[in-house]
């Protein structure tokens, strides 16, 4: 494999606990080698939401929190391949949402193969599992798709394929409400299908046939438990955290970690903040951001473009003006703890969330993520455990996907 050039940003945070200089430093060259050894792999950020606005041109550097991704950072972070999703919000089910929604897909899917295709000396899309290795070889960084939410799809089990051919490698169920998939762990009403859908089901027999990940992120602990019964090849939570150390509906319990090991699949740990510490509800961000929130969920989609701007800017105030309430990479890593202890490393990694709520406060971009490999060497965390948390268990679930579906 070429060797990663890798930035390790220190920050104070993490620099607590070793106890002289030398000590950091031979840490920090441990970690770099480390970092620059693995496949490294982010299976979810939300970059194609970017993409589409006038003006980005994701080969420049951004800053965070207004952008969180580039190919200038990912290649300073020592990133190998990301998972880009085609995210849609979930509105009303009526036949014009539909078609609307299934055009914002396909724009955002042609971002993506226009956006490989301009910068091909810097980035490959990716179509299976053992095409990063060779990718990582050139020195490019690998792109590979996702979707999250299974909206798009509208009724039509065809779009399945449809949209496999267009690079599509997993789907995330749903999203904050639910679909004609599943149920979500977020919708306030009640269950509508009291799990995974007579039309889900096919939806997931249709991924399996063509090598297509299932993804659990976002569905409701009836639909997981369904989904993963359901599917003939282990799925995967693509930035998801544990219930048992951020009490939030998103994040799995030690049950679903249990039953998503034993079918072999793997939690991708996520960086957005609630999913990582549980927050002081009393505090001035906590309130800004619920409300903002309750305006995303429900008023969002039928603002005009300067409506939504003046949204956006107001939603970039608060994370640049509060990052410093943001919880840590040590406060990451304790979840990683948790997944090893509870079921062993080979069932966890990492999804960020980048440019869709995801950034920590010493992990504010795709450029640092090195600190998250610094802390784990800290943690004692061998090369070979560090390696598999990077990339490796997501590979081993990706070829299990596409071998199950050679067999059906």
């Amino acid at each position: 494999m070429i060797k990663k050039v890798v930035a390790l940003s220190l920050f104070a945070g993490i620099m607590m606990g070793f106890s002289t200089k030398k000590d950091m430093n031979k840490l920090e060259k441990e970690a770099q080698r480390i970092h620059a050894k693995c496949l490294t792999i982010d299976t979810h950020c939300d970059t194609p939401m970017q993409m589409i606005k006038p003006g980005f041109n994701i080969r420049d550097e951004h800053k965070a929190p207004k952008s969180r991704v580039d190919l200038p950072r990912m290649k300073s972070g020592g990133i190998d391949a990301m998972f880009f999703a085609v995210f849609t919000g979930q509105k009303p089910r009526t036949e014009e949402n539909y078609q609307k929604t299934y055009a914002l897909a396909n724009q955002m899917l042609d971002s993506i193969h226009s956006m490989a295709k301009h910068n091909s000396d810097l980035v490959t899309l990716a179509m299976k599992a053992d095409d990063l290795e060779r990718i990582e070889k050139t020195g490019k960084r690998a792109v590979y798709i996702g979707m999250e939410n299974g909206f798009p799809l509208a009724k039509d089990l065809s779009r399945v394929e449809e949209f496999y051919k267009k690079g599509v490698r997993y789907i995330t169920l749903c999203h904050s409400f639910h679909n004609d998939i599943c149920d979500s762990s977020s919708d306030p009403a009640p269950a509508e299908h009291n799990g995974v859908s007579d039309f889900g089901k096919q939806v997931i027999a249709e991924m399996n046939r063509l090598g297509m990940m299932v993804d659990v992120s976002h569905v409701s602990d009836k639909s997981f438990f369904d989904a993963v019964e359901l599917s003939k090849a282990p799925v995967i939570a693509s930035h998801s955290s544990v219930r048992s150390v951020a009490l939030h509906n998103r994040n799995m319990t030690d049950e679903m970690i249990k039953k998503l090991a034993q079918k072999g699949g793997v939690i991708q740990i996520c960086l957005l903040d609630v999913y990582i510490k549980e927050p002081d509800t009393t505090s001035v961000k906590f309130q800004t951001e619920r409300r903002l929130h309750k305006i995303y969920r429900t008023t969002y989609n039928t603002m005009s473009d300067a409506e939504k701007a003046i949204f956006d800017k107001e939603w970039e105030d608060v994370q640049a003006n509060y990052a410093s309430e943001l919880p840590t990479v040590k406060d990451l890593v304790d979840h990683i703890d948790y997944v090893k202890k509870l079921v062993g490393v080979d069932y966890v990694g990492i999804g960020s969330d980048f440019d869709g709520g995801g950034g920590l406060r010493d992990c504010a971009d795709v450029s640092q993520f090195p600190n998250i490999t610094l802390e784990l060497v800290r943690r004692g965390y061998t090369e070979s455990e560090i390696m598999k948390i990077w990339g490796g268990n997501l590979l081993r679930v990706y070829r299990a996907v596409e071998k199950a579906a050679d067999k059906i």
